[in-house]
């Protein structure tokens, strides 16, 4: 791209490298010492902080703020990974904060890693190649996800949590800090501990979300009769179809179940303070 106008030099600092054939949007500023690829293309409104390297065949939204020293667009982690012309997605309105790496996906994964809106990456986070992560996500500083994971909308993980590849954690879903995630995590819950357990619904998140009493009750409901239950999970949750089924919530919450390939937590201990 053309840098020779004083706009352009105003936006992105001297030292910054943009290569030939980038796509900034006009009012993208660019901070001192970062490097952009050419297959990058970033939309109006982001700002890219000092020292940030942003590479590969990468897209990104509106509104963005990527803080100083990130790495986005990154080859993957992955042995397998040849340099296929493998891609990465972000939306609008996220921010990424210091030292974040979010990587882009694999052939054997789709191509496609894929990130939302309105999200918060803290500190030191990592997005592995072929996950998505949907919108109002929070990842806390050092949380980790690997290869192929799937983070459902308003997610909040906590500090030094890490996601084993190909696991799921539904809508809603709370994670308390330093969480080790082996399996599905179901929409709605709070999940802790090292090889962690589920510990109710997520009452605090879903109260300020504005669910109605409606939804909360039955969603209270479903996870007493799944994860309190006397016989099978198959019959748990078509007993839960049957009385509640009629609670979109409540069906988001069977379904996520009934689909899951890694299997759910167990259910803990009470738990107070997550």
């Amino acid at each position: 791209m053309n840098l020779d106008t004083q706009t352009d030099q105003n936006r992105i600092h001297h030292t910054a490298i943009v290569a030939q054939g980038a796509k900034l949007a006009d009012d993208v500023t660019v901070g001192p010492y970062t490097v952009i690829g050419p297959d990058v293309t970033i939309g109006p409104g982001t700002t890219v902080g000092a020292h940030c390297v942003i590479e590969g065949i990468t897209r990104i939204g509106a509104g963005n703020r990527i803080f100083q020293f990130a790495s986005i667009g990154a080859p993957p982690q992955d042995l397998k990974y040849a340099g296929e012309p493998t891609s990465l997605e972000m939306g609008d309105s996220n921010v990424v904060r210091e030292f974040v790496t979010i990587h882009r996906g694999t052939e054997g994964g789709g191509g496609v890693t894929r990130i939302g809106d309105h999200c918060l990456f803290m500190a030191y986070t990592h997005v592995a190649h072929d996950c998505i992560v949907g919108d109002r996500v929070v990842m806390a500083n050092g949380a980790t996800l690997g290869g192929h994971v799937e983070v459902g909308d308003h997610v909040v993980m906590g500090g030094l949590s890490a996601v084993h590849q190909f696991c799921k954690i539904g809508t809603y879903a709370f994670l308390g800090g330093m969480s080790g995630v082996s399996k599905d995590v179901p929409p709605y819950t709070k999940f802790w501990g090292p090889r962690g357990k589920v510990y109710g619904i997520n009452k605090v998140g879903l109260r300020r979300a504005g669910f109605s009493r409606e939804a909360l009750n039955g969603i209270s409901d479903a996870f007493r009769m799944v994860f309190q239950r006397d016989g099978s999970m198959a019959e748990a949750l078509d007993a839960v179809e049957k009385e509640l089924g009629d609670i979109p919530e409540v069906g988001c919450f069977i379904d996520f179940i009934r689909r899951s390939k890694r299997g759910i937590p167990s259910l803990g201990d009470r738990l107070e303070d997550i």
